[in-house]
């Protein structure tokens, strides 16, 4: 954040409480442009906002003070300077339904409190769409005052262009085009006279006394009801299972039948449909950011979308005739590259006893460290002085050799039982290592033979380093 910006923050906090700001603090970024920054003075903290986006600003700042009004949890206002781009919150803390979701949860269990915090979510995401509402100035929304046909048109563009294109997914432009047009004919047959918060996603809840607040609607429009329960139970990293899922949905079945009639077979239909331009839009995000900007981060996120689209197309087909991208959704989910963006990274090393154990980057304590000095070392015969183990001369040595075959046979069961256990609780990285003597040799034969063997038998990424080469190439030894 420019100085200039956190200066003018720093006067209107001491306009606003009467104190001299003590200490700041600047937030991390996330999927937007907007940078924040916490100010704090004797037990007393806001939080400071510069978005260049003027009419970002105001939906947001309008939106903010309409819900204060109505009572709902989202922060007050507390200075705005419109002219600069800058106001000032209410500071809601840190943690995030996504910070509370990762410390509750143990792989596919969700906690009882975690649960309730998500039941109350949907509880307050009922009141804001229902008396949220209530006497709001829909022209306050930016860049569209409803959620409407050109809406629907940008987020599947957005995934065409910024995904599929990217992501060199074919597919027939012309049929695809029909397919979308049949897809918003069929989304626009819903109900829309509501507030869509529009990213209604764990990160945008703050969890505040052990209740949901929230935060980032300035994208708000008018639309289904059904789009925010999407966007907050597809949502791809929280990775809700399928039976809680369900159970959160009729929660919010229950919940919007004591406010209003609902039609349950209706709602499901455009529900089922919502969700699916939802994950294309989101997925569109994640190809932009990632794919086009570069940002590693927002790929992660891709696999979980998948798993989505894999579970959708087999459980809930949409009930429309869209054969050209139903087929791009399928071709997605049997995309090899696609799929190991997030998967499990295995770093496998051929190192010499002389330099020392390789040292773990990841920051997760090392791995297996295999010992090759009791096999059969060419390093022994002139004949290998100059050669490695990726040397043909040294591969057929140790192919007549059953010691190096006893010792991998030992090896490879080790490592896949680590391998099966870790993509089973999605764990991002094993480290194996595989030293001698020189790190030349018997070393290298082994990491490149297990190398073989992990991407011949599982969807994860190998990272092959043969540290003694990369350090001290024999071409260049003494």
């Amino acid at each position: 954040m420019e100085q200039d910006k956190i200066q003018l923050l720093m006067t209107m906090f001491t306009e606003h409480t009467g104190k001299q700001v003590e200490s700041m603090k600047l937030l991390p970024q996330s999927g937007s442009y907007r940078e924040y920054i916490r100010l704090s003075s004797e037990g007393f903290s806001a939080v400071g906002a510069y978005n260049a986006d003027k009419k970002e600003n105001d939906a947001f700042l309008g939106f903010s003070d309409h819900f204060n009004s109505k009572g709902l949890r989202v922060p007050k206002v507390l200075s705005a300077d419109r002219e600069n781009d800058v106001y000032l919150l209410e500071d809601l803390g840190s943690i995030t339904l996504f910070d509370f979701l990762q410390k509750n949860r143990t792989e596919d269990e969700f906690s009882d409190k975690l649960i309730d915090i998500y039941k109350k979510t949907i509880e307050e995401l009922v009141l804001f769409q229902l008396k949220g509402t209530e006497g709001l100035d829909f022209d306050l929304c930016y860049p569209r005052k409803a959620f409407d046909r050109q809406s629907m048109q940008w987020d599947l563009h957005y995934f065409k262009y910024y995904f599929l294109k990217l992501a060199q997914i074919p597919f027939d432009e012309q049929l695809l085009e029909e397919d979308f047009q049949r897809l918003i004919d069929f989304l626009l047959e819903a109900d829309d006279h509501y507030f869509l918060y529009r990213d209604f996603q764990s990160r945008n809840v703050m969890i505040k006394n052990g209740e949901p607040w929230f935060i980032d609607y300035q994208g708000g429009r008018k639309g289904a009801l059904q789009y925010d329960l999407a966007s907050l139970l597809y949502d791809g990293k929280a990775d809700i299972p399928v039976a809680l899922r369900q159970m959160l949905y009729n929660h919010y079945i229950h919940t919007l039948k004591t406010h209003m009639e609902v039609d349950e077979e209706l709602f499901k239909n455009h529900y089922v449909g919502f969700v699916y331009i939802r994950i294309m839009q989101a997925m569109g995000a994640y190809g932009f950011r990632g794919f086009y900007e570069k940002k590693e981060h927002f790929l992660k996120s891709i696999p979980y979308a998948l798993k989505n689209i894999t579970y959708l197309l087999r459980e809930h087909p949409l009930p429309i005739h869209i054969p050209e991208l139903n087929k791009v959704l399928d071709a997605l989910t049997h995309n090899q590259q696609l799929q190991k963006i997030n998967a499990l990274t295995v770093t496998i090393n051929s190192f010499s006893y002389k330099r020392g154990i390789p040292y773990d980057m990841s920051g997760n304590g090392g791995g297996f460290v295999f010992d090759c000095r009791a096999v059969h070392n060419p390093g022994k015969y002139p004949e290998y002085a100059k050669a490695t183990g990726k040397d043909e001369s040294v591969i057929k040595f140790f192919e007549k050799e059953p010691e190096m075959d006893d010792f991998l046979n030992a090896v490879y069961p080790l490592v896949s039982k680590s391998v099966e256990k870790y993509i089973k609780r999605n764990f991002k990285h094993l480290m194996v290592n595989f030293g001698c003597t020189g790190g030349q040799h018997r070393s290298v034969y082994s990491a490149e033979r297990l190398s073989e063997y992990i991407q011949n038998n599982y969807p994860v990424t190998v990272k092959l380093h043969h540290i003694e080469q990369e350090l001290n190439p024999i071409g260049l030894r003494k």
